[in-house]
């Protein structure tokens, strides 16, 4: 379906022989699948994630319409303008049991899901990688006049480090209660996905938190 690339985060069994007797042909992929021990890891390098998830939150991510939660035909055509630049695109499932928690979710910047039945809300795992996969490629053949992003987009592990070092400095300055930061950091996380961050504005934004700041002497360096 046009997927040539697949990473793995604390996978029970793998390599596993179960997995090479229902990949129908794909065994290449299994064969160049990456396994990480996190999903901050599996994200390193990623400009954009989506987390595909059958649940509602009271704190909703930040989507590309008014709608708190894109349908994935409605997320497909964004995605094909990402890669065309210096992008990587990141599609996020969680397991058949318990799908991906609020703590993975938090970490992708935006969210989607398959509408399907109210009755049967869930897909099996093997079919939604499909249809994402489908309503991925149609996207990509129906658009032709997509160009490029003029600047590069800052990647995951840039933002991690941005979000780090601005808790440091709302907490050193007394802002941010460091007994209960999670509502207001998962609130500046919108906000900052949202305006779909390039790489300079990230270093002009930890500039300024050096000089508002400059106790914060455990600030990571941009990669």
């Amino acid at each position: 379906m046009g997927f040539n690339r697949l990473v793995l985060v604390n996978p029970r069994h793998f390599p596993d022989p179960k997995a090479n007797a229902r990949a129908a042909g794909a065994d290449d992929l299994l064969e160049r699948a990456v396994v990480c021990t996190s999903l901050d890891e599996a994200l390193q390098g990623i400009t954009l994630s989506v987390g595909l998830t059958a649940r509602r939150r009271d704190l909703s991510h930040p989507m590309l319409s008014s709608h708190p939660m894109l349908s994935l035909r409605e997320l497909a055509p964004s995605l094909p303008q990402e890669v065309l630049g210096e992008g990587e695109v990141a599609l996020v499932f969680g397991t058949e049991m318990s799908g991906l928690s609020n703590a993975e979710l938090d970490l992708c910047q935006l969210l989607a899901h398959i509408p399907t039945d109210a009755t049967f809300g869930s897909l099996n795992l093997g079919s939604a990688v499909q249809l994402v996969a489908y309503e991925l490629r149609h996207a990509l053949h129906q658009e032709h006049r997509l160009q490029a992003r003029e600047y590069p987009p800052a990647t995951h592990d840039e933002m991690e480090h941005f979000y780090a070092h601005l808790e440091r400095v709302l907490t050193g300055g007394g802002y941010l209660d460091p007994q209960h930061p999670g509502r207001l950091m998962t609130r500046l996380r919108r906000l900052f996905s949202r305006a779909r961050v390039e790489r300079e504005e990230v270093s002009i934004l930890r500039g300024i938190l050096r000089t508002l700041y400059p106790a914060d002497n455990g600030s990571s360096p941009l990669p």
